[in-house]
């Protein structure tokens, strides 16, 4: 099968950064889904494995985490799809990616593909999906039911995960939606995804909240720059609040900062429950099909923004420049030949 891979780690604009290459057609076993992958989506987790691990000697490591696509084959232990399925997934960070026309994936993390959306519509949304319903639902612990006042402020709402938390946020909760946006295109574009308001994180958190008349909130999703912005977080969380993130701050935050506030901090990492086998496991595939209900249902909408093309190694070195310069809005994705 094709795939795009690497052997050492380099930076994106070393011509071996990516490449390239014929693998071996894998073999499903256990509860397995041999899945055609129809089209991806880049993400930064993309970049950052890229710089930070080179594989073995000799052996190539293929990328990629989101993918929709059809089932071809299974497992002797599956039981969850057939083969002919239209699937949707944000994969494993131990086993090979999306990037290839043919990929293995645990049938406990899939979800039926949403009907309304094509393949390329499709792989934008899985792996922020999950990572936006788990930080919402799971770690801020957010219900329907009791999450009808106050107000959630989503910083980086114009990325990936921003793009769709803001949607499941504005269609699942009664809070007010805030999300940080710094240029006027990603403003827009976090406006259009449902946020109520949007206050510029190029300049102080503080003040802007004031300005919109909403000087503390109990709810906060950081996403990005973290460190840059903690003091003014620990300002502005509310008494009791809690603050949840997905990036790794440097320098290190000082959660002492927090005590005299009785504040809940946490992080949310997608790729917990299948790295640990979790007895939950299988909760991100239901994650994944409730969210495709939601958009079949036309309360969600793709985050897809730019289609770059055939999955190959000079699109998607396009594809990692591009967010490795921190300016993407939305999603990125790319298809296998039709």
């Amino acid at each position: 099968m094709k795939a795009v891979g690497y052997y050492k780690s380099l930076p994106i604009t070393d011509s071996a950064s990516l490449l390239d290459v014929e693998l071996p057609d894998p073999q499903p076993a256990g509860r397995d889904l041999l899945v055609q992958v129809k089209a991806i989506s880049v993400n930064p987790v993309d970049t950052k494995l890229r710089k930070r691990i080179t594989p073995p000697e000799g052996q190539v490591n293929v990328l990629g985490y989101d993918a929709a696509g059809v089932v071809v084959k299974t497992g002797p232990d599956a039981g969850l799809f057939k083969v002919g399925d239209a699937v949707w997934y944000s994969g494993q960070n131990n086993r090979p990616g999306s990037n290839a026309e043919f990929q293995l994936v645990d049938e406990r993390i899939v979800g039926k593909k949403p009907a309304a959306l094509s393949f390329p519509e499709a792989a934008a949304l899985p792996l922020t999906g999950v990572t936006a319903w788990e930080m919402l639902f799971d770690r801020l612990s957010l219900r329907p039911e009791t999450a009808t006042t106050g107000a959630l402020l989503v910083i980086g709402g114009a990325g990936g995960v921003g793009s769709i938390m803001i949607q499941l946020a504005r269609q699942i909760t009664g809070l007010t939606v805030i999300g940080t946006a710094s240029r006027p295109e990603t403003q827009k574009w976090a406006r259009e995804m449902g946020a109520h308001h949007v206050i510029d994180h190029s300049r102080s958190l503080v003040e802007e909240l004031k300005r919109i008349d909403i000087p503390q909130v109990p709810y906060i999703a950081s996403i990005t720059q973290t460190s840059a912005h903690y003091k003014e977080i620990v300002e502005i969380l509310a008494p009791q609040g809690k603050l949840c993130l997905i990036d790794d701050p440097d320098p290190i935050l000082d959660i002492n900062l927090l005590k005299r506030k009785s504040a809940t901090i946490c992080w949310e990492f997608m790729f917990t429950r299948s790295a640990f086998q979790t007895p939950d496991i299988a909760r991100q595939g239901e994650i994944l099909n409730e969210i495709s209900r939601l958009v079949d249902a036309g309360k969600i909408r793709t985050t897809m923004k730019e289609n770059y093309g055939a999955v190959n190694a000079s699109n998607l070195k396009r594809a990692h420049a591009a967010l490795e310069s921190g300016t993407v809005i939305g999603k990125i994705v790319l298809e296998w030949s039709k």
